[in-house]
């Protein structure tokens, strides 16, 4: 979402094992600033908070706010959506996951290929960078990544704005179950899966998956992210914004330590080390927006 913050991860290593694992998770409240505002306001605003998934900000604030006031959903710009999408993606998988296993990052191709994301170009660029260094890195990657037995990619994520505005009418705290991936295995080729369904969807002028429910002041918008679902939720009165809640994947898969150990259970490890470098990988499957602090302390 945005810079700011931090996740702070603290765990102990005794016994082999990862014990009392603890997330702290820091969040500026941004969404407070909306209040007051009205509908244009807000949208004008969300560019200049948010710092990732900036488009996808923006095209689910403007959807929220739509839907509580009533009026139509204005068309997204699929394009800069699927693009934005693949950028987050293939960063993890070039710049971050590499490193994380021991394998040098692919700086120069995901520099060559991120110069080609305004030239109209970007579609046969992405199936490219698939075909001649994606690919061959996610298999050098797979063979290091050792984990349960959960080979499954999750498929695309259902997005269900009805769900949220019947729970946020009844609770100003709802929040439905987000699902974790299985494994860290799981979680990396799921992020593999993400790059071919969105350079596909680029390549073929898909419209980017958006959804929204409301009325009578009420609003909820949906959309995917590289992370998972982004969620905003709005009420309107007298078209100002009397209430904004704004949930991203990390909200829900850092609110506690339940997605972590989930990824860790049953791990046995060699030393503190090698206990920290398993912590890092599950919390890069997890992929928080926000800077992270890893802390391991021998027990």
């Amino acid at each position: 979402m945005t810079t700011a913050g931090l996740l702070t991860v603290r765990a102990d290593f005794a016994e082999g094992r990862l014990k009392h694992v603890d997330v702290a998770l820091r969040r500026p409240p941004v969404a407070q600033l909306f209040v007051g505002r009205s509908p244009e306001a807000v949208v004008r605003t969300v560019p200049c908070l948010y710092t990732i998934c900036v488009r996808a900000q923006r095209a689910t604030a403007q959807a929220a706010l739509a839907a509580a006031a009533g009026d139509a959903m204005q068309p997204a710009d699929d394009a800069g959506l699927w693009i934005e999408m693949l950028h987050e993606n293939l960063w993890r998988l070039l710049l971050d996951w590499p490193p994380a296993l021991g394998l040098p990052p692919a700086q120069a191709a995901f520099i060559a290929w991120r110069a080609t994301r305004h030239d109209g170009s970007c579609a046969e660029a992405t199936s490219g960078l698939l075909a001649d260094v994606v690919d061959g890195l996610a298999e050098k990657c797979l063979a290091r990544l050792v984990d349960r037995d959960s080979d499954v990619a999750r498929g695309p994520v259902a997005l269900t704005p009805d769900e949220w505005l019947a729970g946020c009418r009844e609770s100003a705290d709802f929040r439905p179950a987000m699902s974790a991936p299985p494994s860290i295995r799981a979680a990396y080729r799921g992020r593999i899966a993400e790059v071919e369904r969105a350079t596909a969807a680029l390549a073929s002028g898909a419209p980017f998956p958006l959804a929204a429910a409301g009325g009578h002041g009420r609003g909820v918008a949906q959309t995917v992210t590289a992370r998972g679902v982004l969620t905003h939720a709005v009420h309107l009165e007298a078209r100002t914004v009397t209430q904004y809640r704004v949930t991203a994947p990390t909200d829900v898969f850092f609110a506690d330590a339940g997605a972590l150990c989930g990824l860790l259970d049953g791990a046995r490890f060699a030393s503190s080390e090698e206990a920290k470098r398993s912590l890092h990988l599950a919390v890069l499957a997890l992929d928080p927006c926000l800077p992270h602090v890893l802390e391991v302390n021998d027990a």
